[in-house]
Order: structure tokens, then sequence, then C-alpha cells
């Protein structure tokens, strides 16, 4: 009678064989888990990348012309998000994809202070418009990088201008990439309805109610203005007021009750 607890040399070979693939399947499937990402190391996304804002007075200008004009564009609009300089990682995980547009607006998000754009913690809503202003320093592949890289997370309008060959370059996306807009000249933008009309002196802006985009000086000079025409007309008012109580008071000494 066969002994079950023995094994025929056929059995041991079926076994090694079945034990080996075993051994190898086990092999390869803890080489993957090895090579798997571990979800619990956390990844540092830096709020600076060491670069300036600026590297000239005009070109900072620029950026804070048209960063302040589109907030106080969007002020009423809960929903619109404006920034400048602020690095946008796209991608969760890796925290080598990221740019930090000269200006960005992205509607959809709620206004507020962010140390970075963390697209997936936006609703994974991209910026829809970024502004980019060109200094001597940019480079050709450098902004052919930050072009794909706008290009490949979505960006709908892409807007470079150069304050010192007078020259704006507009992008607007198309059925599958960007494309250059043949005319940026009296170009109206479809997201933020702003106008840019070039001159022969600079860029200008302007609001879809027709007002220039202006810088912070002449955003205070025009306050002042206002502030002076309010204290004349509240003078005008103080006159008219005492000129009118003047007479009344020369009624009422005549004997005359004035009709006030």
């Amino acid at each position: 009678m066969h002994n079950n607890s023995i094994l025929t040399a056929s059995e041991i070979g079926v076994k090694d064989e079945s034990y080996n693939k075993s051994l190898g399947l086990h092999g390869i499937v803890t080489m993957v888990q090895q090579l798997q990402p571990d979800a619990s190391v956390t990844v540092n996304y830096p709020d600076s990348d060491g670069q300036p804002m600026a590297d000239n007075t005009k070109q900072f200008r620029w950026i804070v012309v048209i960063k302040e004009n589109l907030e106080l564009l969007f002020v009423d609009q809960a929903d619109v998000f404006v920034a400048g300089d602020l690095l946008w990682y796209p991608v969760e995980g890796d925290n080598t994809l990221r740019q930090a547009p000269d200006v960005m607006v992205v509607f959809g998000r709620p206004k507020g202070d962010r140390g970075s754009y963390r697209q997936w913690q936006e609703g994974s809503i991209a910026p829809q418009v970024v502004f980019e202003i060109l200094s001597p320093g940019n480079r050709f592949g450098e902004m052919l990088r930050k072009l794909n890289f706008y290009d490949r997370y979505g960006i709908e309008e892409y807007y470079i201008y150069d304050p010192d060959k007078l020259e704006l370059t507009g992008l607007q996306r198309g059925e599958t990439d960007m494309q250059v807009i043949e005319e940026t000249n009296g170009w109206v933008s479809p997201r933020l309805q702003i106008r840019f009309q070039m001159t022969d002196a600079e860029l200008e802006i302007y609001r879809p109610d027709g007002q220039r985009f202006l810088t912070y000086s002449e955003l205070g000079q025009q306050l002042e203005q206002e502030r002076q025409r309010a204290d004349q007309e509240q003078l005008r008012a103080n006159q008219e007021r005492e000129r009118a109580e003047r007479l009344a008071e020369q009624l009422r000494a005549a004997g005359l009750e004035p009709d006030l």
C-alpha cells in the first residue's frame, strides 16, 4: 500500500518547480511593492523658488499695475482669485512641476492669502489667464519652457509684454493647444473683458467700463482730485447754507417770517 507521507521523485520535482515559481512570483511582487511610492512620505511644496519677483523697476511696475488693477476689477466677485508671483503646483506629489507667473487669474476660486497655489487643493481648477512681463534677463529657452508648461496644464489665455520693445504677444487656447493671437492691438480678453491698446509710448489696458489701468501714483492722484472736488462741493454747500441763514435773519429783522 502506498504511504501518503512519502513523495515520489516525480512528485518532488513537481513540488520543487511549483515552489520555485511561487518564490519567483513572490520576489516580483516584493520588488513591485518596494518600487511603489510611500504614501506616508510628506512632500514639501516651497512657497518660494528663490528667484526675484522682478529684475528691474519697469518690470516690477507693470506686474503691480496689472495685478492691482485686476484686483480692483474683480473686487466684488468673491470667486475670482488674482495673484502675483505665486508658485503654482499643478500635480500633487511632484514639487518640481511648478511655475510662478508674474500675474495669474483664477475664476471659480475664492479670494484669500495663499503660500502657493496647489491645484489639487483648489478644486483641480487651473489658472485661466496668465501674464508675463519680460526683462532683459529673460531667455528664449526659459520662455519656451513656460509656454510648454502653461499649454500642458490648461491655461486659456497667455499674455507676454515686453516694455522695452513695446511688444505684446498673446496666445489663446484652441481646440488642441495654444494659438497665437494674430492682432493684439485692440484685442479684448474673452475671460477678463479688458482691452489692450498699443501706443507709441507704452501698452494701455482698459477696463470694460472704458477706464484705463492706472499706476499706484495715478490712482493716488485720482483719489486726491476726487477728495478735492468733494471738499469744494462741501464748501459751496456750506456757503449756500450760510447765505440762506443770513437772508433769513434779515427778513426776521424786517418783521417778516422767512419761508424755509
